[in-house]
């Protein structure tokens, strides 16, 4: 798998729009720009006011959705989603928008994030007598809203939503409203912005400026936005906690030309290559070169605070897929090979300086520094714009356990000598905050750094009894 050549795989991308004559087609476009979100099965369900109905499938958006489909689901409203399975397996019957139909009308949902407590409500919900469809958490959250006692609807979800703990952001779809939700820490982005008389979300601001839409707001955390043909309402689900937003997002996970709290990311992922060139003053080096495409803005800023010249010294290839099959050790060095490949004159008999995201299991910096000192490379300096990983992270990127860490069971000198560089640099725990510079006055500036430091803003495994659960 190809996922062996980068080091992080991405959660969700959720998307919605209410009150556009052609819903899935801008939700097609939406999609598009959230891509980065999620390879793995794309969907959309739109309601014309009467019905709920749905089109997706597994692959790329552009594999999934063609003008034939989408002619087929016409309305009013619609949500989306881009999908990377962090909890459930591949499969149909787990890409998103997952939908429900009863007697009572339908109900869709769209989720990005992990729930920590999925498990356990789970086996509440069993024994309750629910039967879950599909392996995904999502699913969770149509049973609590199916079985609350509370009323109207609103209620319902609103109770739903405060029994789920973790990371999320949910779209919620009847066939006449449309609910956006974000968890208590806002561990995961969701904006909300206007495309004419309507009304749209997404995890990032780049799907509203590819649709033309006005970024309005962030939703807050423990939010519940209500949207319908009467406008747009606010409600609050829960109180806010202790602001968390995943410092990843700003690192790695968003497209550079989105913005998170006003903070633009690609400003944030320069600020993050300037501070770090001032963290290792003491490499001397020909040229700086950033692994595409995430780290290209920190490799600029390093360049520009470090007066060493940035080069593309690493080209991507942007036609592999995700998928290619790589059975033997041979192959899976052919497979790095066709994704990326070294500029012979950029680094032949030069001192690079690497600039990359992050290290997670080491295998893709190793394979990059061979590449590079193959291409002629004199010496090879990685610089993370990132401290080491050390604690896996149950919100919603693959890194569940220390095993996939190289960073939690090596040093920094282990690490080094692991990938075959002259040097490695991390950047600090404190210029990363630094850099970020998000507008929250708590000692982490309202991010949340547990897999850099062990310290989750929210309970990992759960042992509380349910409010409802008590008598059963």
């Amino acid at each position: 798998m190809l996922a062996e050549i980068r080091g992080l795989n991405e959660e969700c991308g959720v998307f919605g729009i209410w009150g556009h004559n052609d819903p899935a087609q801008i939700s097609y476009y939406g999609l598009h720009a959230l891509q980065h979100r999620g390879q793995e099965g794309a969907g959309i369900v739109v309601t014309d006011g009467n019905n709920l109905r749905a089109v997706k499938g597994e692959g790329l958006v552009n594999d999934v959705f063609n003008e034939g489909k989408l002619s087929k689901v016409k309305g009013k409203a619609a949500i989306a989603h881009v999908r990377y399975s962090t909890q459930g397996n591949s499969g149909l019957e787990n890409v998103q928008p997952l939908l429900f139909h009863s007697s009572t009308g339908s109900l869709s949902i769209a989720h990005n994030g992990n729930l920590v407590n999925a498990s356990h409500l789970k086996q509440y919900l069993e024994r309750a007598g629910s039967i879950f469809h599909s392996t995904s958490d999502s699913e969770v959250l149509a049973h609590l809203i199916k079985k609350s006692s509370h009323s109207p609807f609103r209620e319902k979800v609103k109770n739903a939503l405060s029994l789920l703990k973790g990371a999320f952001t949910f779209l919620i779809m009847t066939e006449d409203v449309m609910m956006v939700a974000r968890d208590v820490n806002g561990l995961r982005p969701l904006a909300i912005g206007k495309l004419g008389d309507g009304w749209v979300a997404a995890s990032e601001t780049c799907a509203f400026d590819l649709i033309g839409a006005e970024y309005v707001r962030e939703v807050e955390p423990g939010e519940l936005v209500i949207i319908t043909d009467k406008g747009i309402e606010s409600d609050m689900f829960a109180n806010p906690a202790n602001r968390a937003m995943c410092a990843m997002e700003y690192v790695y996970l968003a497209r550079p030309d989105s913005n998170i709290d006003g903070i633009n990311v690609h400003m944030a992922r320069k600020r993050m290559g300037k501070i770090l060139a001032k963290e290792c003053a003491h490499i001397e080096a020909d040229v700086v070169t950033g692994v595409p495409d995430s780290s290209i803005s920190a490799a600029i800023g390093f360049a520009e605070a470090s007066g060493i010249p940035y080069e593309l010294g690493l080209i991507k290839n942007r036609y592999v897929g995700r998928t290619f099959i790589q059975p033997t050790q041979e192959l899976r060095e052919r497979g790095v090979k066709m994704k990326l490949s070294p500029v012979v004159q950029v680094v032949k008999d030069k001192r690079v300086v690497m600039v990359d995201d992050s290290i997670v299991r080491g295998t893709t910096s190793k394979r990059i520094v061979k590449m590079l000192r193959e291409a002629g490379a004199k010496e090879v300096h990685v610089v993370i714009s990132s401290p080491p990983m050390i604690d896996p992270c149950f919100y919603g990127i693959d890194t569940s356990t220390h095993e996939q860490l190289m960073a939690a069971s090596h040093s920094v000198e282990e690490m080094r000598e692991a990938i075959g560089a002259d040097t490695i640099t991390f950047l600090s725990e404190e210029g990363m905050v630094e850099a970020i510079a998000r507008p929250f006055e708590d000692e982490n500036r309202g991010l949340c750094l547990a897999c850099f430091t062990g310290k989750y803003p929210t309970e990992i495994f759960p042992d509380t009894v349910l409010p409802h659960e008590k008598d059963c």
